[in-house]
Formats: C-alpha cells, sequence, structure tokens
C-alpha cells in the first residue's frame, strides 16, 4: 500500500474498526439478552445498531468519493422500494456492487435490515463478517449438498421477519471478468445456449429454492442491473478510499412474485431469460452510455451519514484521547510498540478487504463444459459484503 493512500486509508479503518468494534458488542449483548425474550425486538434493536456501521461506508460513498448514483426505474417500483420485502437479484459487474446496493437501501430506508446470500468464511471477518452474522445474512459453503438446507431454514427464519428487507442473491455466482466471460461463452457454445457478452450464466439452484420458499411472504423481486458509463472509470475500494469519483448507472426492473411459474424448472428457465434480456440491456447501454428505456429518479445524498461519521469521530477521537491519558500509553518503549502494532495491525485488515473486493481476486467461476456439473450451484457472492 502506497505512502499517500495509506495516510488516508488508516485513519479511515482505525474509525471503521473501532466503532465496528462498538457496535459488536451491543450487538453481541443484545443477541445474548435481548433475542432469548424478543426476536422482533433484537431484529428491531440490530436493524439501528447495524445502519449505524453501514452508514460509515455509505459516507465514503456518498461525502468521501463523490460517486453518482443514478437510478434509472420506473416511478412505481420507486415508490415502493423499501416498502415491502423484496429478493434483489444483479448482475456483479464492479468490485463495489454490494456498496452500490447498500446506497440505495439507505435512500430507501432498509438499510439496516438489507441481507444477503454470502460465502461462509465471510463471516468470520472482524467487524464487517460480525455484524452480518448479527444480522442474519445467510452463509453458504457454494456447494449446494452442504448448502441447501441451510439455505432453506435461513429463508423460513426470515418468514416473520418485522421490517421490510432486501435479500440480495448474486446468481452468477462470482464477480465479471474477462477470463470467466471467455469461460461461459465456451460453456455457452458447447451446451446450445444463447452466447453471453455481458454477462455470465446464471446458477439457479440457489434462485429456485429463494423463490420456494419467499413466494408466500415476499411480493417482489427486484430485477437489477449495474453498469458503468464509458466516460466514468469503474469504482474500486481504493479509488473510494482515494476519494476518487466515479458513475454508476443502476436499472431497476420489478417483477410480481406471483406471475413466476410454479414448477422448478419454470422458474430455473425464468431466472436465466433474464439474463439473457439483461445481456441485452447491457448492450443497449454500452450503445447509448444509458438506460434509455426507465426514468431517471431523484435519489438525492441525504445528510444522514455524513452526521454519523462526524458522531462516530467525535466518540472514537474522544474516547481515544481519555484513554492515553489516563494509561500513559506512549509514556513508555513498550506503549510506543503497542500502538504501532496496533496501527499495523489495522492497515493489514484494510489492505486485506481492499485486495478481496477486486474482482481479479475473486473465485473463479465454474462453468467450463468440464465441469458443467456445477453449473447449479447455488448462487452468491465471491465477495465479503455481497
Amino acid at each position: 500500500m502506497a505512502v499517500a493512500p495509506a495516510a488516508v486509508i488508516v485513519p479511515l479503518g482505525l474509525l471503521f474498526f473501532a466503532s465496528g468494534l462498538i457496535v459488536n458488542l451491543f450487538q453481541a449483548i443484545c443477541y445474548v439478552v435481548v433475542r432469548p425474550v424478543s426476536k422482533n425486538l433484537y431484529r428491531r434493536m440490530n436493524r439501528v445498531m447495524a445502519e449505524l456501521l453501514w452508514l460509515e461506508l455509505v459516507w465514503i460513498i456518498d461525502w468521501w468519493a463523490g460517486v453518482k448514483i443514478q437510478v434509472f426505474t420506473d416511478r412505481e417500483t420507486f415508490r415502493l422500494m423499501g416498502k415491502e420485502h423484496a429478493l434483489v437479484i444483479s448482475n456483479h459487474r464492479s468490485d463495489i456492487d454490494w456498496l452500490v446496493g447498500w446506497v440505495l437501501a439507505q435512500r430507501s430506508g432498509c438499510l439496516g435490515s438489507t441481507l444477503a446470500v454470502m460465502k461462509k468464511s465471510s463471516k468470520f471477518l472482524p467487524v464487517i463478517g460480525w455484524s452480518m452474522w448479527f444480522s442474519e445474512y445467510l452463509f453458504l459453503e457454494r456447494s449446494w449438498a452442504k448448502d441447501e438446507s441451510t439455505l432453506k431454514s435461513g429463508l423460513q427464519q426470515l418468514m416473520d421477519f418485522p421490517l421490510p428487507f432486501w435479500l440480495a442473491l448474486f446468481v452468477e455466482g462470482t464477480r465479471f471478468t474477462q477470463a470467466k466471460l471467455l469461460a461461459a461463452q465456451e460453456y455457452a457454445t458447447s451446451a446450445g445456449l444463447p452466447v453471453p457478452r455481458n454477462v455470465l450464466i446464471p446458477r439457479t439452484k440457489g434462485f429456485v429454492s429463494a423463490v420456494s420458499h419467499m413466494r408466500s411472504f415476499v411480493p417482489a423481486i427486484y430485477d437489477v442491473t449495474v453498469a458503468i458509463p464509458k466516460s466514468s472509470p469503474a469504482p474500486t475500494m481504493l479509488r473510494l478510499f482515494r476519494g476518487q469519483p466515479s458513475v454508476v448507472h443502476v436499472h431497476i426492473k420489478r417483477h410480481l412474485m406471483k406471475d413466476l411459474p410454479e414448477a422448478d424448472e419454470a422458474v430455473a428457465q425464468w431466472c436465466r431469460d433474464i439474463f439473457v434480456a439483461k445481456d441485452a440491456l447491457l448492450d443497449k447501454h454500452i450503445a447509448e452510455d444509458k438506460f434509455g428505456d426507465q426514468e431517471l429518479q431523484d435519489t438525492g445524498r441525504p445528510i444522514k451519514s455524513l452526521v454519523v461519521v462526524i458522531s462516530w469521530a467525535c466518540v472514537v477521537v474522544t474516547g481515544a484521547v481519555k484513554f492515553l491519558l489516563w494509561s500513559s500509553l506512549l509514556s513508555s518503549w513498550k506503549g510506543v510498540a503497542f500502538s504501532a502494532f496496533g496501527l499495523v495491525v489495522v492497515t493489514l485488515l484494510m489492505h486485506i478487504m481492499i485486495k478481496f473486493s477486486q474482482s481479479e481476486r475473486s473465485t473463479p467461476s465454474k462453468i467450463a463444459p468440464s465441469q458443467s456439473k456445477n453449473r447449479g450451484q447455488v448462487g452468491g457472492s465471491d465477495n465479503k459484503q455481497d
């Protein structure tokens, strides 16, 4: 990590991890004390606590880097966002698709109750993974034999969720790269399927299971398409921490759950058809540099995340100063060494976070013809925050 980016990343990392540990502590207390008495009350309290952490990352998008997220959808869909349960399926185009989703959820008022299907290792990540575990994210091993029952029980647990939630499912199973696209095209050609140009072939078992178990209490599926205009560099975590802006276009189409077919194979085909249509939509976006079939909605830039970050900065800085004065930590070489070690740990954690988010480091998509048996594997992001 270069010196200049580190000068920004380390202070932001210290703020995020310090405040995150405070949030994790309160989440753990509520999980032990409140959840056994009232699951609904715990979920309402956890929603507030999780939002206090997630808003710090929203602040980086909105106020630090100044990333513009332009939403293209119809007025009725825009009005209902955040007011109903929804299953969200999206292409996995950039390194920060998960953050774009959080920004949209924050604008819609359901950031604290936004969920996702994640790979199992994500829940062990300090602060962010722990908070996701307390928030009931679904963690899978990316093996259908092991994940089927886990997914089923996790989805059934959401039936009595007291607040509108979004459950994000990246059915491509991995982030888009040119190498993975070539593998998908090779497989599609050999299997006689439509050859994709801008998306990967969806893995449908997880989607079919989600529809089957959520059909009775989730009214809608949000079909989200993310694209980066030609005039904008692709957003990455490193660019965000450096304060470098980008533009992201988001197309949202709402489908009623009741309109989906009943048979599992028909639902799987519906998902595949959606991604064929999404591929064509992205072709059109490349040609026009916008989603011209939907109206551009004004999402604004709420001040809430800015207020939360300023508040956290005051709490953390005040607490750190009082602790240093009380402990005289910096008055001895052991204390200085301990402090330096803490800074190194935070730097390494932020470095891991940035590297882990990069598309090039995501798990390769197992869709080559010789591995076609994995095609039906449950969809889920290989990014820790999806």
